[in-house]
């Protein structure tokens, strides 16, 4: 496969304006990039695939077209039921408990969860733990001090979370759907590397900005300077 280039940067940034007035436009986009992504550390075709927070099914969509016996697991039924039915293969069910054996899947794979979860080591632990050996986890999300690291309350959250959430509720007369504090919480680059790293049951392969073209993965080394300019960092294990 190519290696990411800065057109497909501008796109997927582009893409990101969408999010809200064309979900199925960006999530689709999204979804299909992430597949294509995750394709040059693995071939998919007749894997198992676990996705932590499928939502409403535009990973599901993407991962089948590639070959893969999908399951999805998310723990909101309004995200599962976005595009109405929830789609087939979805679970509900918590990314910090998964329903499912010890390395019973091929692949274990998370797009922008973590960020949402109070407890992210621990829903990166299950992953792994979930992953069969030799099997691959990747797990990205969005660093807090990231340009995007309020969502929809950028960029106000570099002034404090509870600040940020505070001029959106006076702004838009209603709660953010990614609230500080509740479903939306700081993590860093730095403990995604450091706990991938010491990870004692998988190997990091390689930790890199996802969204960004294959020039700009040194930043990821850049201690202070990475927080802000990685937009979105993915990690890459290997299960012993």
């Amino acid at each position: 496969m190519t290696r990411p280039t800065l057109s497909r940067s501008v796109a997927l940034f582009r893409a990101f304006t969408k999010e809200q007035s064309d979900p199925d436009f960006f999530y689709g986009m999204l979804a299909r990039d992430s597949v294509e992504q995750l394709g040059r550390y693995v071939d998919l075709a007749g894997k198992v695939v676990l996705d932590i927070g499928g939502g409403p099914g535009y990973f599901a969509d993407a991962f089948r077209a590639a070959g893969a016996t999908y399951v999805g697991i998310d723990p909101d039924v309004g995200e599962l039921s976005a595009r109405g039915e929830p789609a087939e293969g979805m679970v509900m069910a918590s990314g910090a408990r998964l329903p499912v054996r010890s390395g019973s899947v091929d692949v274990c794979y998370s797009s922008n969860v973590l960020e949402h979860v109070s407890r992210p080591w621990e829903m990166a632990a299950e992953m792994v733990r979930a992953t069969r050996p030799g099997g691959t986890v990747f797990v990205s999300y969005t660093p807090w001090l990231s340009p995007w690291g309020g969502h929809e309350t950028s960029p106000w959250h570099y002034l404090g979370g509870a600040l940020a959430r505070r001029r959106y509720q006076r702004r838009h007369g209603k709660e953010p759907k990614n609230r500080y504090g509740e479903s939306l919480f700081s993590v860093s680059v730095a403990s995604g590397l450091r706990w991938a790293r010491r990870c004692r049951e998988a190997t990091l392969i390689e930790g890199f900005p996802r969204y960004h073209p294959w020039w700009a993965k040194p930043v990821t080394r850049l201690p202070g300077v990475r927080e802000i300019v990685s937009w979105n960092l993915a990690l890459v294990l290997r299960r012993h």
